[in-house]
């Protein structure tokens, strides 16, 4: 099974539930599915900064196993982790890998590996 998640609850959803949960698994080959994509929104994205520990360890595992990692756009320019406009930005300042986008660019992103479900944390 194949599966995509959305980090879309504000707080530190990334950071606990990705980075003490999902992640640990995702190394350790111990999470019971195939984690085609993340999409983060709003503050999530910090997750993916040049330099975060999580985040580097994420890159690494999404390097690893072709798993599409992105920002949506919008919120990654209000946070200073792309530059352009929305739709037509580019990362800056990330782990490697990371792609911005909006949800047509996730679509067209996962369209030759989609997900049998996505997640919404």
């Amino acid at each position: 099974m194949k599966v995509a998640y959305v980090f879309s609850t504000s707080g530190h959803t990334a950071s606990y539930k990705l980075g003490q949960m999902i992640l640990p698994q995702l190394e350790d080959g111990s999470h019971g599915v195939e984690v085609v994509g993340m999409f983060f929104f709003d503050d999530n994205t910090y997750l993916l900064r040049a330099g975060d520990p999580q985040g580097e360890r994420l890159a690494e595992v999404a390097r690893e196993q072709g798993m599409l990692l992105m920002l949506c756009d919008q919120c990654a320019i209000a946070r200073g982790l792309a530059e352009g406009e929305p739709r037509a930005a580019t990362p800056v300042g990330t782990v490697e890998g990371v792609k911005v986008g909006c949800f047509p660019d996730l679509y067209g992103a996962l369209a030759g590996n989609p997900p049998d479900h996505v997640i919404t944390l």
